[in-house]
């Protein structure tokens, strides 16, 4: 089988974008081969700053050849009452490439039809490579496309040539004037060729000998850390490998090379946070520590290739350096001068959002909302160092250092707090209110931290909820899905247990007689439907199947904690065989007391009258659910729902025998209303754990 080679050489491409382009490469590669019967075990793809490259060792010849039967139009509209052929038995021909001769009439279960057997497939390779590059080009997406010089063509960047060949031969096609050949370009400075590739299989020893270019992302990223750990070592200390870090520098060279410098220790009296970030924000390097913790004076950088005078390269990297980390060691002792009641003065001309007040109002919020939440959540101990975190919060956000390096906020807040007199928990507190930072960053590590982030968030989702600027379609400028999920996991994490309509609530009423642009009667049902779709998402996103999720919130969503358990709970109840026909018994009782509850005419109250118990099924229920449900009562308010569920099970055959010898609406009103609260007295508590009725079987 013949070796199909393909690059794109392009100018360089950002590192974010090389990831999803191999991927995406592979994936489009693979179904449009597959559309056309080129099947093959191996489509690899690979991408640096300057190229992006598919490679399939085993391409087949050619699509494999079929005989296919194509129908027609039913025979008497294909031939007239003598047999001859009729205008649409030719047009049937025609538009197959074939002859009225070749026609013939086939019986099929519609009927008597016309048809012609024709071959498929049996095309080249050669011949369907030029259209599938054409296409795969056009496909690729970007964050961003740009066009250049007169081109219609758009790409991620210029295009500068493409590489197509099988075995020896060129592919030929052209997209504007780039057309397709042999010839490739390595390394812009170690190996800049033109190198003119032979054959295929010969591509990969050219690039990497002569072009001096290393394809894999994973070898290069490999060369990045065991060179970064092989110097830091030699240095006397560990490298601070940060994963997105080392992801990003391997997505900036074609030929990596890790060099180490050094720097003043005097620059080591600034946090370690702040030399970290200075570091790896603005340098691309990363820093060193020694076995307790602490950061020596030295980075490691990663060049994009072996300079000739390494020295020389390394002066200029300490010098650059050097000048940020004056920088940061100009705001760190400017701010230590400064104390919080500035601070806390200039947030009053801070903006938070617009129509909600400074961040000092905010702050005011936090400081009142974290002692709900503490109390909320039966952490009296913990409401003054929550509230003292609350009040404190932004104070960072008018300092020197959070001008300058946006990212810091909070960790900064936490350290000035803690070095202005603050005990050590409110200022971990404060160091950790906008965590979680995404779905892969953790939660607070302290209670207090977790509070403060859950009123934080739940403040702003209050406000723009309230202003009318809630998340639409994919947009969501304020990050209030974020939030959102962030409140979802924190709760979870730390077990804490409050009903989220007095989060909510309280969330709310800490904006005083601030004018809300939405009607406050409608604000708190639409910020607990915006959640209850969170949670959704949540739980499905962790692997949870739809119908169980739905069931379970549908249930009650408010306590997220006790949710969590119930979705748990249920989705092992989902998994015993005989769950369908357990489901269809309850839903059944749920279905009649939604249908028939309303129309009783007076409401139903779940109290039993053992006088109007007529049938032997409907006495056994009653005495079945008099026996069960204290315990799945006390079951239930200890949270054990895998228990609960398991009680049901004990009520089921009771239920099933009920309905298949009582008839609930019967003629005697007295008699139903009875059969009706037994049921409600069931299905009020099915209610508690699970909406059974959400749930398809």
């Amino acid at each position: 089988m013949p070796h199909f080679l393909f690059e794109i050489g392009f100018e360089e491409m950002p590192a974010r974008f090389l990831a999803g382009l191999t991927e995406e490469a592979r994936a489009l590669f693979s179904e449009e081969l597959a559309q056309v019967k080129l099947g093959c075990d191996t489509v690899a793809a690979f991408a640096t700053p300057r190229r992006l490259v598919v490679s399939i060792p085993e391409l087949p010849d050619a699509s494999p050849r079929e005989e296919q039967v194509v129908t027609g139009p039913p025979e008497r509209v294909g031939f007239d009452a003598s047999g001859n052929p009729t205008p649409a038995a030719s047009g049937f021909a025609k538009g197959q490439g074939k002859d009225v001769a070749d026609v013939f009439v086939m019986e099929t279960e519609k009927g008597r039809y016309l048809a012609l057997r024709k071959t498929v497939g049996g095309e080249t390779a050669m011949a369907l490579l030029p259209a599938i590059c054409q296409d795969v080009i056009k496909k690729l997406s970007f964050p961003k496309r740009m066009r250049w010089g007169a081109r219609e063509f758009a790409f991620g960047r210029p295009v500068h040539w493409f590489v197509a060949l099988l075995d020896d031969a060129v592919v030929p096609f052209s997209l504007d004037d780039i057309a397709s050949g042999r010839e490739t370009r390595g390394h812009r400075i170690m190996g800049p060729g033109p190198f003119s590739i032979a054959t295929a299989k010969d591509y990969f020893a050219v690039i990497r000998d002569q072009g001096k270019v290393i394809l894999d992302a994973r070898e290069r990223e490999a060369m990045v850390r065991s060179q970064a750990e092989k110097l830091a070592t030699e240095a006397g200390g560990t490298a601070v490998i940060n994963p997105s870090l080392l992801m990003e520098v391997t997505g900036l060279t074609e030929h990596p090379v890790v060099l180490l410098g050094r720097f003043d220790p005097k620059f080591l009296d600034v946090p370690r946070e702040v030399l970290i970030t200075s570091m790896e924000s603005h340098q691309k390097s990363f820093a060193v520590e020694d076995g307790k913790g602490g950061l020596l004076p030295v980075f490691l950088t990663t060049l994009g290739l072996m300079p000739s005078d390494l020295d020389l390269v390394r002066r200029g990297w300490q010098r650059v350096l050097t000048a940020r980390l004056e920088d940061a060691r100009f705001f760190w002792e400017a701010d230590r001068a400064t104390d919080i009641e500035a601070w806390q003065k200039k947030l009053e001309s801070v903006v938070f959002l617009a129509g909600l007040g400074s961040m000092r109002d905010k702050a005011r919020r936090l400081e009142r909302l974290c002692g709900v939440v503490a109390e909320l959540s039966g952490k009296p101990e913990i409401m003054l160092e929550a509230s003292q975190a609350g009040g404190l919060a932004k104070v960072d956000l008018v300092s020197e250092m959070v001008g300058e390096f946006a990212e810091l906020q909070g960790i900064m807040g936490g350290i000035y707090v803690r070095r202005k007199g603050q005990s050590k928990a409110v200022s971990r507190a404060v160091g950790e209110q906008y965590l979680p930072a995404g779905p892969d960053s953790p939660v607070p590590a302290t209670l207090a931290g977790a509070i403060l982030s859950v009123a934080d968030k739940a403040d702003t989702l209050a406000g723009c909820f309230g202003n009318d600027m809630a998340p639409t379609g994919a947009a969501d400028p304020y990050a209030l899905r974020r939030a959102a999920l962030g409140i979802c996991r924190i709760v979870i994490e730390h077990g804490l247990r409050f009903d989220l309509m007095e989060l909510f609530q309280a969330a709310i009423d800490g904006y005083g007689d601030l004018k809300f642009k939405v009607d406050r009667t409608h604000l708190l049902a639409k910020l607990l439907d915006f959640f209850g779709q969170r949670l959704r998402a949540y739980f499905t996103g962790r692997g949870f199947d739809t119908l169980v999720v739905e069931a379970a919130v549908g249930a009650s969503f408010t306590d997220i904690a006790a949710l969590s358990e119930r979705v748990a709970a249920l989705a092992v109840f989902a998994a015993k065989p005989d769950f369908g026909q357990a489901v269809l018994t309850f839903k059944r009782a749920a279905n009649i007391i939604r249908k028939q509850g309303v129309g009783a005419g007076v409401p139903l109250s779940g109290a039993i009258q053992p006088a109007l118990l007529e049938e032997q099924a409907e006495k056994d229920l009653a005495a079945a659910c008099e026996a069960v449900f204290p315990r799945y009562d006390a079951l239930f308010d200890a949270g054990d729902y895998a228990a609960v569920l398991d009680v049901l099970y004990e009520l089921r055959p009771s239920v099933d025998a009920f309905f298949d010898n009582v008839m609930v609406m019967c003629d005697d009103m007295d008699v139903r209303l009875n059969r009706l609260n037994l049921l409600k007295a069931l299905v009020d508590r099915l209610g508690r754990v699970a909406d059974f009725a959400a749930l398809q079987v």
